[in-house]
């Protein structure tokens, strides 16, 4: 287990030194005064800076890598635009006209197309022949 970087084995270290150096009396006041500097520095304004720019130079290499792709994805993507253009006009050009939509008017047929003629085939007899007809057929 480590506190700020510091192992169980040094922390025991510094404890026993600071014992040696101020020893049991003056470590409550040694202690307070020590508090107190620390949190002017947290506090202080140089301190915060130091922290932002820390931060900014641990994600730096993070953040120009994303640069870098969103560049490169902004490439692509521009290509894959261009070409799907290409593709819906190569498929506007092949094409069929659009039927028309159901309950549209019919369109008024072009004079030079040729017309579709349904031929139609005879009507069937209305009555089976009798046995004298087909005799005589």
């Amino acid at each position: 287990m480590e506190i700020l970087g510091i192992g169980p084995q040094e922390l025991l270290l510094i404890i026993i030194l600071v014992l040696i150096l101020f020893g049991p009396n003056d470590l409550q006041k040694t202690g307070r005064l020590i508090g107190k500097w620390l949190r002017q520095i947290v506090m202080s304004d140089g301190w915060k800076l130091f922290q932002q720019t820390s931060r900014e130079i641990q994600t730096l290499p993070n953040r120009l890598m994303r640069e870098a792709q969103f560049d490169e994805l902004k490439n692509v993507g521009n290509e894959i635009k261009g070409d799907l253009k290409q593709t819906a006009d190569a498929v506007r050009e092949n094409t069929r006209p659009p039927l028309p939509a159901w309950g549209d008017p019919p369109k008024p047929a072009d004079p030079a197309a040729p017309q579709n003629v349904i031929l139609s085939s005879p009507p069937p007899p209305s009555t089976p022949p009798s046995a004298d007809e087909e005799k005589n057929a």
